[in-house]
């Protein structure tokens, strides 16, 4: 008999990206249930969790994972923690490329948003609109525009 041998790595790889995948059922649809809530929130932060425990972990997947979370409390109407993870976010970010940081200013966009903060979300907006003009990619610069249009 042979014994199976657990790959926690290979755990993690697939509970990343799984959760992360899977959160934005939620975060696409309205309204959500109490129970969709419940299951959006664990996700976003799973996924990260499960990122954090891996060995090929990059500063860029700890920003992807700190802006879900933050556009996920966003989703769910709480400004405290949308701004909190959205701040973790831009600490991650600020010495990544336009593309990570730029989202970063997002998630803050959003929550003061939210918050009813509007000239500080509007800075944060100028700001991430400033950064999309870096990206490069087209695609990236697209997405990113794509999210910071459905703020204005």
């Amino acid at each position: 008999m042979t014994e199976e041998v657990f790959d926690g790595q290979a755990a993690h790889r697939e509970y990343s990206i799984g959760c992360f995948n899977a959160a934005w059922k939620y975060l696409d649809k309205e309204p959500l249930e109490l129970s969709e809530i419940d299951e959006l929130l664990c996700l976003a932060h799973a996924s990260l969790w499960h990122w954090k425990q891996r060995d090929d972990c990059k500063p860029e997947n700890v920003s992807v994972g700190c802006w879900q979370i933050s556009r996920a409390w966003a989703k769910v109407g709480s400004v405290r923690a949308a701004r909190l993870w959205a701040r973790r976010c831009l600490e991650v970010s600020e010495a990544l490329a336009p593309f990570y940081l730029g989202y970063a200013y997002e998630a803050l966009a959003r929550a003061e948003a939210l918050g009813g903060h509007e000239t500080k979300a509007c800075r944060c907006l100028n700001q991430a609109r400033a950064l999309a003009d870096e990206v490069t990619d087209s695609e990236s610069r697209k997405l990113l525009l794509k999210d910071l249009d459905s703020l204005s």
